[in-house]
């Protein structure tokens, strides 16, 4: 009998529309995020330079604080996805309530945890005597938005899972736009200086939220799910997030090791260092929209049975994610001389920069399969071997990255350590594509 080809150009084309439709607006989602911070920065940086260096600090442990908990949109995709799937939204959506109803108890222990010690953790993130009071101020009122910011996640993931990331693109725009508008109005209407700031955060966060829950109550209303808090749901949540809260705890290790280790390297290789990883989270931005769509896709197919289709989706979009590293790779090469003058005229700094940005760029191929597959396995819910992968890279990472300063090599030499670490990732998540042990079929893993 003779095989059909794995994937023919009419199923190469579905999958690349499937790819398109989904991972276009999840970078628009992803980029209004940052945007945020840019806002209530430019807004609060005419205040004076005290607040601005307070809203850096408070700002900073919010982002941490939120950022530990993305497993919330993750997780949440993958286990929505299987049930799509599996033709059951019923039970997809009620998988969602258990998500939303988690991001929620896990926002009020924040909340609990932040207002009495938010002295103590603006201390120990070094605020000056200056921006600490500011700081405090931001960062006990921000924190009365976490369970919304909490709720944003756990719904997108919701929305991913049933395959639409619009939605989520159409409330980010008009959360930036909202955010926007009311810290200007509270901040110099008013006059309430930073506190406004941050209360117009906290609003537009709480809107957010609104947005979300008004989506999938309906959802759930449409198809018959309980909008009832289920404590065997929220714990097989958790179960299931915990592993990617290994795997994201590890990253951001890894992501403080390489600053911390730049910071001993001189004033002029931090300075460098923090454009270069501006620029690096920028990129990581378009090529993690595509593992948002793998996320989507690969859950949808599993759920499905289609083990065949997974597997050619999977081969798909690791094309997809080569093609975006070389593409960004070669923007970054081109645009060298005139990115780094953008932010700043240092000869030293650009110095510095330059030689590095070069290892940047030859790498993004590297991130693009990395960011693919890593999407790929939380799709397919594989968590568990996503932490232990991250933990061996932490491993390896960690020795060579700290032998930096004493080898030499300056930043050329640490981000050559971050292109080992995404290389080891890389090779970590491909033995386990090959191997096919992820490919577990079902509404649940």
């Amino acid at each position: 009998m003779t095989q059909a080809p794995a994937a023919p150009k009419a199923a190469r084309r579905r999958h690349d529309r499937e790819i398109v439709a989904l991972a276009v607006p999840a970078f628009g989602a992803l980029v209004a995020e940052p945007l945020f911070v840019m806002a209530d920065s430019a807004i609060v940086g005419h205040l004076g330079t005290a607040q601005l260096a307070g809203l850096a600090v408070a700002s900073s442990l919010l982002m941490t604080a939120v950022s530990v908990f993305v497993f919330l949109a993750y997780a949440t995709t993958a286990a929505v996805a299987r049930r799509v799937g599996a033709g059951d939204l019923q039970s997809a959506i009620r998988q969602g309530m258990d998500g939303i109803w988690l991001a929620l108890l896990l926002g009020a222990a924040v909340i609990a945890i932040v207002l009495p010690t938010a002295p103590a953790l603006v201390e120990l993130f070094g605020a000056s005597h200056t921006a600490a009071p500011y700081a405090i101020t931001y960062l006990r009122i921000s924190s009365l938005g976490i369970p919304a910011m909490l709720v944003v996640l756990a719904a997108t993931g919701v929305l991913r899972g049933l395959q639409d990331t619009k939605t989520p693109l159409y409330v980010a725009v008009g959360g930036f736009v909202a955010n926007g508008a009311l810290n200007a109005g509270l901040v110099y209407g008013v006059g309430l200086g930073i506190a406004g700031s941050a209360w117009g955060t906290v609003i537009a966060q709480l809107a957010m939220a609104a947005v979300y829950l008004v989506v999938v109550v309906r959802g759930a209303r449409h198809h018959g799910a309980s909008l009832r808090p289920d404590a065997a749901g929220i714990r097989a949540c958790a179960q299931a997030g915990a592993p990617l809260l290994v795997r994201t705890l590890s990253l951001r290790a890894i992501l403080m090791i390489a600053t911390a280790v730049a910071a001993r390297l001189g004033d002029a290789d931090i300075a460098a260092h923090q454009i270069i990883i501006s620029l690096w989270s920028l990129m990581a931005f378009a090529l993690d929209a595509i593992a948002i769509a793998g996320q989507a896709i690969i859950g949808r197919y599993l759920g499905a049975d289609d083990a065949q289709c997974a597997r050619d989706a999977c081969r798909r979009m690791v094309q997809w994610g080569i093609a975006a590293g070389v593409a960004l790779g070669l923007l970054v090469i081109v645009s060298r001389p005139l990115f780094i003058p953008l932010f700043t005229n240092d000869q030293a700094v650009q110095h510095v920069a330059l030689p590095a940005l070069l290892m940047v760029a030859l790498s993004q191929p590297i991130c693009g399969i990395v960011f693919v597959l890593d999407g790929v396995l939380m799709g397919a819910g594989d968590g568990p071997y996503l932490a232990w992968a991250m933990l061996a890279t932490l491993a390896v990472f960690t020795p060579v990255a700290l032998l930096v300063p004493v080898f030499g090599g300056g930043l050329t030499a640490l981000w050559g350590a971050m292109t080992l670490m995404m290389t080891v990732r890389m090779l970590t998540l491909w033995l386990r594509s090959r191997s096919g042990r992820w490919i577990v079929t079902g509404a649940t893993r």
